[in-house]
C-alpha cells in the first residue's frame, strides 16, 4: 500500500530534516556556511551534530539508558582508537544525489566540521577497514578508501530494522567502498570516492532552490530540503488514481526535527504544482489521522496507543499549494517507544 510508504518516507525525510513553511531562494550565510560547500545534489540535511550528541540524545533516551550507555561507549571507542572525537563536531552537512534507479537509491556526501586533527583521518581509514585500505592522491589532497564491510557487519542493526532500512536508502553502497579525507583544516569529507572528489573539486555545488529550504529553520536540531523534480513516483509505486496524481504533484520536500525539554518536534511539508492538489493531499491526511487515531488509543499495547495519541495531535495547514503536517510528542511517550522493553 502506497500510503504506508509515504508516511515511512516523509517520516525518515523528517527525522532528517527541514522547516515549517517554504523559504525563498535567498541563500543565507550563517544558516547553510557548511551546505553550501556540498556538490550538486537533490536533498540537503543539516545537523547541529554537538547539540544532538550532548543534549538531545541524553533526552531522548532518558528511559533507556542501556542504549544511551551503548551509544556514549562507541563514542568513546572511536576516539581511543582514532583520536576522532564525535562530539567535538559541531555541524554536519549531507548532500544526497539521486543514483536514478529504481530502488530510490541516493550517492551520499557528508562534511563534518569541528575540533577535528587532519592526522586523524587515516587512522578512521584503517581502523574501520582493518588496515585493509588505500591512499589515492586528487590534486594535492590524499583520500582515503576503504571497504568498510567487517565493521559494518560486526555493528549492523536487527535484520529488517527501520534504522537499518533509512540508512540503506540515504548511504546507499558505501558498504562497498567509502573515501574520507579533509576538506580543510577543521572540516572532513565523507562519502562515496566520486561525491568526495566532487566535493573537493570544482565540480558545481549545490542549488540555491535546495538551499533556500533550510532557511526558515536554521536553528533545528536537523533540518533539510529535497527536491522531486518528476514527483513522488521516484520513490513509491503510484496508481493511476486522483490520490496517485496528487502526490506525484510533489515537487518539493521539507521537515524538521526538535528536542528541547524531551519534547520531540516534527515536521513535514510539501509544495505541489497546482492549488488543488494541495487541498485534497490535506484532507487526505486529516482523514487517515482521524480514522486510525481512535482505533490506535483503544488497543492494549502501549506503543500502539502512543502512536493513536501521536496521530490525534497531527496539525496540518494548507497555504495555496503547500501543505504544512506538524506533530509534537511528549516526553511521557516518547518514553513509552524508546523505553528498554
Amino acid at each position: 500500500m502506497y500510503i504506508k510508504k509515504l508516511i515511512a518516507i516523509m517520516f525518515a525525510f523528517a527525522l532528517t530534516a527541514a522547516g515549517y513553511q517554504f523559504a525563498s531562494p535567498t541563500v543565507t550565510a550563517s544558516s547553510n556556511e557548511l551546505a553550501v560547500l556540498l556538490p550538486e545534489s537533490d536533498g540537503v540535511v543539516v545537523l547541529d551534530s554537538k547539540r544532538l550528541v550532548v543534549e538531545a540524545l541524553p533526552q531522548i533516551l532518558a528511559s533507556n539508558l542501556p542504549m544511551l550507555e551503548k551509544v556514549n561507549g562507541e563514542i568513546d571507542k572511536i576516539k581511543t582508537k582514532t583520536g576522532l572525537d564525535l562530539r567535538e563536531f559541531d555541524q554536519v552537512a549531507v548532500g544526497l544525489k539521486n543514483k536514478g534507479t529504481d530502488k530510490a537509491e541516493f550517492d551520499a556526501v557528508l562534511l563534518a566540521r569541528g575540533n577535528v586533527s587532519v592526522e586523524s583521518l587515516k587512522g578512521v581509514a584503517e581502523i574501520a577497514s582493518r588496515g585493509n585500505f588505500r591512499t589515492v592522491k586528487y590534486g594535492s589532497r590524499d583520500i582515503h578508501v576503504f571497504s568498510p564491510d567487517e565493521l559494518i557487519k560486526d555493528n549492523k542493526p536487527g535484520r529488517g530494522s527501520w534504522i537499518d532500512t533509512i540508512v540503506s536508502k540515504l548511504f546507499g553502497d558505501l558498504s562497498k567502498e567509502v573515501a574520507i579525507t579533509a576538506y580543510d583544516s577543521k572540516t572532513v569529507a565523507f562519502g562515496s570516492l566520486e561525491r568526495v572528489k566532487q566535493t573537493i573539486g570544482n565540480s558545481p555545488r549545490i542549488s540555491n532552490d535546495i538551499l533556500g529550504l533550510l532557511d526558515r529553520k536554521s536553528g533545528s536540531l536537523a533540518n533539510g530540503g529535497m527536491k522531486v523534480p518528476t514527483g513522488m513516483s521516484q520513490y513509491l509505486d503510484l496508481e493511476d488514481d486522483e490520490l496517485g496524481n496528487n502526490l506525484n504533484s510533489i515537487r518539493f520536500l521539507q521537515g524538521s526535527l526538535e528536542v528541547n525539554d524531551g519534547v520531540t518536534s516534527v515536521s513535514i511539508a510539501a509544495r505541489t504544482i497546482e492549488t488543488a492538489q494541495a487541498e485534497e493531499l490535506a484532507a487526505t491526511v486529516n482523514a487517515i489521522s482521524g480514522m486510525f487515531a481512535g482505533i490506535l488509543k483503544k488497543n492494549k499495547s502501549a506503543d500502539k496507543q502512543v502512536y493513536g495519541r501521536m496521530l490525534e495531535s497531527i496539525a496540518v495547514t494548507q497555504v495555496e499549494n503547500e501543505i504544512f503536517v506538524d506533530l509534537t510528542v511528549p516526553k511521557s511517550d516518547l518514553d513509552v517507544l524508546i523505553g528498554k522493553k
